[in-house]
């Protein structure tokens, strides 16, 4: 060190050390991720307009040909709590199902679910912040139950990388690493940052919607989940191989962005320049 200091200036050293410091504190990313799909169910469930069915069917149609192995494509809640998904059997049925791609549905009670969500994980619109333990003893009591896949969902976005990070650190003392999955919203553009924290800490299952589709009937004002587009686009430049056709993916988001006259929650596909 003594003779890296003579040769470089001390600013330069500086540099030097605080990039070998990240990079060291950096975890071992996943070589491979899991994507979870969920625009067609957790991104239009919150839209005021009920959105018809074919467009629904069409939507799932053309995700299934972007290499996505994992799409969400309804819920089987009650009507009256959620209208929008009040069509889950005629979805179900005119969807085309490719080979290789699960199309799960969110189910509200104990009877058949394997795969759970513990919501309000960095914080609750009633609650305020939640404490990881808490998080951790939910999750545990979950794992326990049978569920293979626990998602821990950042419903109302509040969370930071940090916030992140000391929740999955508690959380993975109670339930094993390669059960955990992780949903962000990004109400304060956190959503990409926080995936990161939770790929370096080893989580390779993320939930994602196309476009940025999203919100919760219960969490007012949470925005939408984390763009499918800006993860693909990120993990890729990770070097992380998703088989995902991003080109494809961003017509599928365009697709139902007009059909709901909105605009993309993707920052890939608001670009106006694409490398």
């Amino acid at each position: 060190m003594a003779a890296m200091m003579k040769a470089f200036p001390q600013r330069l050293v500086d540099l030097m050390f605080l990039r070998a410091v990240s990079t060291s504190s950096m975890g071992t990313l996943p070589k491979r991720v899991k994507i979870v799909e969920v625009g067609p169910r957790d991104g239009l469930q919150n839209e005021k307009n009920i959105v018809p069915t074919p467009v629904k069917i069409k939507l799932i149609d053309m995700l299934s040909e972007t290499g996505l192995s994992v799409i969400e494509a309804t819920s089987f809640v009650s009507p009256k709590w959620v209208p929008q998904m009040a069509d889950h059997t005629e979805v179900l049925k005119g969807i085309q199902k490719f080979p290789g791609i699960n199309y799960p549905v969110l189910v509200p009670n104990l009877k058949g679910f394997e795969a759970a969500y513990v919501s309000c994980v960095l914080g609750c619109p009633y609650e305020g912040k939640i404490s990881p333990a808490k998080v951790a003893e939910v999750a545990k009591k979950l794992y326990s139950m049978g569920c293979y896949e626990i998602s821990l969902g950042d419903t109302i976005g509040v969370g930071t990388p940090g916030t992140m990070k000391d929740m999955l650190s508690t959380v993975m003392q109670e339930v094993p690493l390669a059960a955990l999955a992780v949903h962000c919203h990004d109400t304060y553009g956190q959503a990409l940052a926080n995936t990161l924290m939770a790929l370096q800490m080893g989580v390779s299952v993320v939930d994602s919607s196309v476009a940025g589709l999203g919100g919760c009937p219960y969490a007012q004002g949470a925005l939408g989940n984390l763009a499918t587009e800006d993860l693909v686009y990120m993990l890729e430049g990770l070097g992380i191989h998703t088989g995902v056709n991003l080109q494809k993916l961003l017509e599928a988001g365009n697709f139902i962005c007009q059909a709901l006259n909105r605009k993309t929650g993707s920052k890939v596909a608001q670009a106006t320049c694409k490398l």
